[in-house]
């Protein structure tokens, strides 16, 4: 039995350090115009960056996703555990991050521990475009993204109406949206496919059990109303770097028009 645990959870930190591997999965939009069927957005959620997780895992990230040729990169929170000043060094790889129409950041709740408005100002820095309650209009669809709830403490949080209310609801939308848990807004508000993490797919038994409670969907791709949900379970792990039964990934979502 101790063999076993031992085996086990050295297997689980090999699989963190070693990085995250790419899954692939096809979201078909009705709205979506014929002329985007195949766009392909690369996900990325909880790289954890901090102490264990430095400037080699993120330049295997940044390798890993460059590799699938993606037409945008989201970056959908939990990038840091600590400061500017501590992580600047791990963080640089992401300058290298190169996609068609560029990378998109939006805070996750672990911002909020580590300075999250000099985080969103060196992400722009390092060639990241913040989506901080706001929305740009792409050739194909809306791309939107809200703050994490977690920065209702800082008078900050995720403002839908912001983001969303004023749009062209007969053009499809995307949203990025760290926690799942803000599905419901993004059903009342129209959005057609929203992308999230925090949940890490549990990460490590019994840990499966509370995010499984505690977030409307653990890892893949659900329907909501009108509204679909998918969720990666991340690239990078907090606390121990181990997981067990919930590999890391990042995702590429292909969008499929239903116009073809």
């Amino acid at each position: 039995a101790a063999a076993a645990a031992v085996g086990t959870v050295g297997y689980g930190t090999y699989g963190v350090l070693r990085g995250p591997k790419v899954k692939r999965v096809t979201v078909p939009l009705a709205k979506l115009p014929r002329a985007a069927h195949g766009f392909r957005i690369a996900v990325v959620s909880d790289i954890h960056l901090g102490p264990v997780l430095g400037r080699g895992f993120t330049r295997r990230v940044v390798d890993t996703i460059n590799a699938t040729q993606p037409d945008l990169i989201a970056v959908v929170g939990d990038l840091v555990d600590g400061s500017v000043e501590d992580l600047r060094p791990a963080a640089a790889p992401l300058a290298g991050l190169r996609a068609r129409h560029g990378a998109y950041f939006v805070t996750g709740n672990h911002e909020y521990f580590s300075g999250a408005e000099q985080w969103v100002d060196h992400v722009r820095e390092l060639g990241l475009v913040p989506l901080e309650n706001a929305r740009t209009e792409l050739p194909a669809f809306d791309l939107a993204g809200v703050d994490d709830v977690a920065g209702e403490n800082e008078g900050k949080g995720p403002d839908f109406a912001k983001a969303l209310g004023d749009r062209d609801r007969s053009r499809a939308s995307v949203l990025l949206a760290h926690q799942p848990v803000v599905i419901h807004d993004a059903v009342e508000h129209g959005v057609d496919l929203q992308l999230s993490g925090h949940t890490h797919g549990g990460q490590l038994w019994p840990g499966n059990f509370v995010a499984d409670l505690a977030n409307p969907t653990l890892a893949g791709l659900e329907q909501y109303g009108d509204t679909q949900l998918y969720v990666t379970r991340g690239a990078g792990a907090w606390g121990p770097p181990v997981r067990v039964g919930a590999p890391s990934d990042i995702t590429v979502v292909e969008l499929a028009s239903r116009q073809v």
